[in-house]
């Protein structure tokens, strides 16, 4: 038998306090995290990826390259640009953060990484 909404909701207009409340609010935060992990679990080191656009600066947007290892809570990713997207980035006129030198090929982005759920996984 499946729960509806509606008697979730009922059953939380029930509770007695605050405190049976707030015991809700971390059971549905916890289970929003496991199913955001599960979401993002392909998300590793090596696999070819593109910045979405929900990250910001807005001229990281669009550039590819690959996955780098994850923080140790598994919420950020370093990122290591493609050729073409170093090129882009480097001449891309809105950039007045990175500098990229000339001879650099493949540029990695520095920083504590990129949030995973920014980076959508490219099929190779």
């Amino acid at each position: 038998m499946s729960i509806g909404i509606d008697e979730v909701r009922a059953f939380i207009g029930q509770l007695p306090d605050a405190a049976a409340v707030a015991q809700v609010q971390e059971a549905a935060a916890r289970r929003l995290g496991e199913l955001d992990k599960a979401a993002h679990n392909g998300i590793v080191a090596g696999r070819r990826a593109r910045i979405n656009d929900s990250l910001r600066p807005a001229f990281l947007r669009r550039l590819t390259g690959t996955v780098q290892e994850r923080n140790r809570t598994g919420t950020r990713a370093g990122f290591l640009l493609d050729e073409e997207s170093t090129r882009l980035l480097r001449t891309d006129p809105r950039n007045n953060r990175y500098r990229i030198p000339e001879e650099t090929r493949r540029y990695r982005l520095p920083g504590s990484g990129i949030p995973v759920p920014c980076l959508d996984l490219i099929e190779d």
